[in-house]
């Protein structure tokens, strides 16, 4: 379809695939919804695009990575490519914010950086729909279990901390967040997966998350609370140095 207000990302992508593919192509546009109708019927087709190979349909675009031989992604499989997405993310953002303050890549600061930037990053996730990620929270989380309201609060609170780490300052807010918060959180997804070896979504990435529950959201986790514990220790660390 290749209309005023729409043109089918689908059928631009078939598209692609088949010239990189180094096949000749012949692209009819549909250009009037009456138009695209009247092709579903003649053909008795849901959805277009369309791919025609030698006079054979061949389908929709997954249909055609199939007959091309090509990996077929999963909506519903599992991953961890949103977790490694952001923590590499967050690494960068650190590693840049040092070489730009510190004048050096690798230092404390960030160290500190990475893990604030990232609890930034997990809560921005989270808020993007705080309803669902409330909801799923609820599958394993033992607080928000007796409280719901705090699967509403969490995202806040995390975001809260990793700001406040950021700059760091106000470490008498932001060290007992993240303590509690991770604290909870660790001990949480500890009992869950390997108490009741319950296999479940993480929300650590948002509520439409793909990213099993387990060694992931016990890290966010860990994270925080070692954050929190070393804001306390590294003034008395920095002075016996």
């Amino acid at each position: 379809m290749v209309m005023p207000k729409h043109t089918c990302p689908y059928g631009l992508k078939a598209l692609d695939l088949l010239r990189r593919e180094g096949i000749s192509v012949a692209d009819h546009h549909l250009t009037t919804r009456s138009e695209t109708d009247a092709f579903k019927t003649q053909r008795g087709v849901a959805t277009t695009p369309q791919v025609f190979i030698d006079g054979q349909r061949i389908g929709g675009y997954d249909d055609l990575r199939r007959y091309l031989g090509k990996r077929i992604r999963d909506k519903d499989a599992v991953t961890y490519v949103p977790v490694i997405a952001l923590f590499g993310v967050a690494a960068a953002m650190a590693l840049s914010a040092s070489s730009a303050i510190e004048q050096s890549l690798f230092t404390v600061r960030a160290a500190e950086w990475f893990i604030a930037f990232a609890m930034c990053l997990l809560a921005l996730q989270k808020l993007k729909d705080i309803e669902s990620f409330a909801t799923m929270f609820l599958n394993y989380d033992l607080l928000a279990k007796r409280w719901v309201p705090y699967g509403r609060i969490y995202p806040f609170a995390e975001l809260a901390a990793g700001v406040l780490m950021v700059a760091g300052t106000m470490m008498w807010l932001s060290v007992p967040i993240a303590l509690f918060i991770g604290t909870i959180g660790a001990v949480s997804v500890f009992y869950a997966v390997y108490i009741e070896r319950r296999e479940l979504k993480c929300a650590c990435v948002g509520g439409d998350s793909k990213v099993p529950l387990g060694f992931v959201s016990l890290t966010e986790n860990v994270m925080m609370v070692a954050m929190a514990v070393w804001m306390v220790a590294k003034p008395s660390l920095l002075v016996a140095h």
